[in-house]
């Protein structure tokens, strides 16, 4: 069997692999193919991979590639990690927020726009290698904004069989179990816990929990206030979480309080983008210690907990037909009755040697609904200009977007947006002059 990353040179890599490691009994993997297109990266994180496997008696092979059709060919799986433009491209989208007064952030709002238009034609060229190379081969999708960009796939690739990953929603779901831990004063599994949430990735609302089978979610809820009304500086007002009845995905925080992340942005240097550069620096320099085999401790600074976890319990469970079900960004194909179909949604899904089947669930109350819709709208709008070159739909996403500029900002916004980004755009109708 053949696993394929693309961003091989990620990281997060490290991780991964350790994942795949630890499953190897039942994930019978026998080539593990990192992709990269810089040659230097690929050296120091895949050598270290390779270390990591012959460390624990060799049962894979680690394949180098900077090659994209022979990392594609004949692949069962293939995961996206990449970040098109590097680091560099994260703080240059966290600084457009903050030059224009608004959110700076990779995945919401101006940043995640830039990301979006940047990252989703190359998602397609693979893609599109897929459906030649690796027609069966299911696409697991982690480069964000991995709704946005799972929204575009399943528009204009829908010969791949392609899924939205995030680590919020298990991250969510382990803090849950921890927090019932200490409620219930014993050690719980989470493989028998199953986490209620719905919306779109980075924005959604977490609203039940079962463990095994049972109705935990107002023990959750009530614990989850109380930590709220206790913490000093709250994520998120308790007033606003007990009117929702639901715990909100904590990106929520940029739309439920905007004023408190604005002002955070003004104590910068150093952004987000700019704190990883230097984790990741040093990440760099351990892995390239020929005496190294095993990922640093300094790997959690690096934030995407869980990620080996979720990343290959879902194709453990896919490959074993194990219909567990995770929360992941797929189309909810009527799943959710009342809304559009083919829109792309972050909600339970049962994995099976079948596929990625969405479970049956009722929709969210209008309190939820009206920022769901008006953000779909925008992703929907970036979608047509990524895959377009549509500059019309590029300024219209701006305009709905509720973190976006006033009206008379658009134009502004939009064009230092696209100059910035100009070396990584794909259109020329987005690189010239309005």
């Amino acid at each position: 069997m053949k696993v394929t990353v693309f961003g091989g040179g990620s990281s997060y890599t490290p991780e991964l692999v350790k994942g795949f490691l630890d499953r190897v009994e039942r994930f019978p993997l026998r080539e593990l193919w990192l992709m990269d297109i810089s040659p230097e990266r690929l050296e120091v994180v895949g050598g270290f991979a390779q270390r990591m496997v012959a460390a624990a008696g060799q049962p894979f092979r680690v394949v180098l590639t900077t090659n994209r059709r022979e990392a594609v060919h004949e692949a069962d799986y293939v995961i996206t990690q990449l970040r098109v433009g590097g680091m560099e491209a994260r703080r240059n989208d966290e600084y457009l927020g903050k030059r224009h007064g608004l959110i700076g952030q990779e995945t919401t709002g101006v940043g995640g726009m830039a990301k979006a238009l940047r990252t989703i034609p190359v998602i397609l060229d693979i893609a599109a290698d897929m459906a030649e190379l690796a027609p069966a081969a299911p696409l697991i999708n982690f480069t964000n904004p991995a709704g946005l960009v799972t929204e575009a796939l399943s528009r204009y690739a829908p010969q791949v069989v392609a899924v939205g990953v995030c680590n919020v929603p298990i991250t969510t779901k382990m803090r849950m179990v921890e927090m019932l831990e200490r409620h219930m004063g014993r050690a719980l599994d989470p493989d028998r816990a199953q986490l209620d949430t719905l919306g779109l990735n980075h924005l959604s609302w977490h609203r039940g929990f079962t463990y095994e089978g049972e109705d935990l979610w107002p023990t959750i809820f009530a614990g989850y206030l109380a930590e709220l009304r206790a913490d000093p500086h709250p994520p998120f007002d308790p007033r606003t979480v007990e009117a929702l009845g639901m715990i909100p995905n904590y990106y929520l925080s940029y739309y439920y309080d905007t004023a408190a992340r604005l002002a955070e942005q003004e104590r910068w240097p150093p952004s987000r983008a700019e704190q990883v550069m230097a984790i990741e620096a040093d990440l760099l320099r351990q892995y390239a210690d020929p005496n190294r085999a095993t990922p640093p401790a300094d790997l959690m600074k690096r934030g995407g907990a869980y990620y080996s976890t979720l990343a290959t319990q879902l194709l453990t469970a896919h490959y074993n037909d194990l219909h567990e079900v995770h929360v992941v960004n797929v189309p909810h194909r009527g799943a959710v009755p009342g809304w559009p179909a083919d829109w792309v949604l972050e909600m339970p899904v049962e994995v099976s040697r079948a596929g990625f089947r969405p479970l049956l669930t009722a929709a969210l109350p209008p309190v939820c609904f009206g920022l769901l819709a008006a953000v779909k709208a925008f992703e929907l709008l970036t979608v047509e200009a990524a895959v377009h070159g549509d500059r019309l739909a590029a300024y219209q996403a701006l305009l709905v977007h509720p973190l976006g500029p006033t009206a008379d900002r658009v134009p502004a916004v939009l064009d230092d947006l696209l100059a910035t980004n100009r070396p990584y755009l794909r259109h020329e109708a987005l690189k010239g002059s309005p």
